[in-house]
């Protein structure tokens, strides 16, 4: 009898029947309030890891305490928007390199729909470069790249994506395109493109992710605990992205975002006892990119 190939779960070291998150925390670097949140949850609570965005503000600040740490788990969050009607950044490749990524005000488009209609494919390859560059050069020890917004997962945007980790070898969120993961992401209409981008990488090596859960920021004040108990009682086996935007509560953060409370709440919970409580008593184990880089590589 032929012997099915093994999981991700397996190949991580844990069971097939295991419930595993990837506990990621984005945004790092979009503002201080950013930084303080993730990398306090980084290094004392249940998340396992993040991405930085590259073009923002305090990106230097981000750089800086992750090269301090070398077993920080970070990666890259691409980084094609500037969503914030009064905090914005522009590209990191210069204005006069990227032309069509440019809005009217001279910052990255603050919509998806805006970067897709705007943007000329060479520039966006061009931006995104010059973020991963930056990146290394600011000596981060880069373990995955992901996307900002998802904008890259646009056609022609996502073969550039694919190019790139390719390139870099460096591993990407990227899914296995099972449908009810899809529809709970949001992301029926995109099943042709994401199934598409993981035969690419599959048959380049690529270790590809079981599921997403992306449904951080949605919730109403008071309600972030129990918007965190209906995520895990969907969480199938697996290993799943598990997406988090924690960020320390302040006049700065609530100044920027309009959805401050999730993420300090977000900020709270996974960066303290209640995050590690709650996954271990509900049996979900954890894991970073970092381990999915070492696959590719070995």
């Amino acid at each position: 009898m032929r012997r099915m190939a093994p999981t991700l779960a397996e190949r991580l070291g844990f069971s097939a029947s295991d419930r595993v998150a990837v506990v990621h925390a984005d945004d790092i670097g979009m503002c201080h309030a950013a930084n303080e949140g993730a990398f306090e949850a980084l290094g004392g609570g249940l998340v396992t890891c993040g991405s930085i965005m590259v073009p923002c503000p305090w990106f230097r600040e981000a750089a800086d305490r992750a090269r301090s740490d070398p077993r920080l788990d970070l990666g890259i969050h691409l980084t094609l928007n500037s969503e914030w009607p009064h905090y914005r950044w522009g590209p990191v490749a210069g204005r006069a390199r990227v032309p069509s990524l440019l809005d009217d005000q001279g910052f990255l488009p603050r919509t998806t729909v805006d970067t897709v209609k705007r943007a000329r494919p060479e520039e966006v390859e061009i931006e995104l470069r010059a973020q991963i560059d930056m990146a290394l050069a600011a000596g981060i020890d880069v373990t995955h790249f992901d996307s900002h917004m998802g904008t890259v997962f646009f056609p022609p945007f996502v073969d550039i994506y694919v190019k790139l980790a390719r390139e870099y070898r460096i591993p990407v969120f990227a899914v296995r395109p099972e449908k009810q993961a899809l529809e709970r992401a949001g992301l029926t209409a995109a099943e042709p493109i994401l199934r598409r981008v993981a035969e690419t990488l599959e048959a380049a090596g690529f270790p590809l992710l079981d599921a997403v859960d992306a449904d951080s920021l949605g919730f109403a004040p008071g309600d972030g605990e129990a918007h965190t108990q209906r995520r895990l009682e969907r969480l199938g086996r697996g290993v799943s992205y598990w997406i988090i935007h924690p960020a320390k509560d302040g006049e700065e953060l609530r100044a920027i975002s309009p959805d401050a409370h999730a993420r300090a709440f977000e900020h709270g919970f996974y960066g303290g006892v209640a995050g590690r409580t709650t996954f271990a008593r509900a049996g979900v184990k954890t894991v970073g990119m970092r381990a999915l880089r070492q696959l590719l590589r070995s």
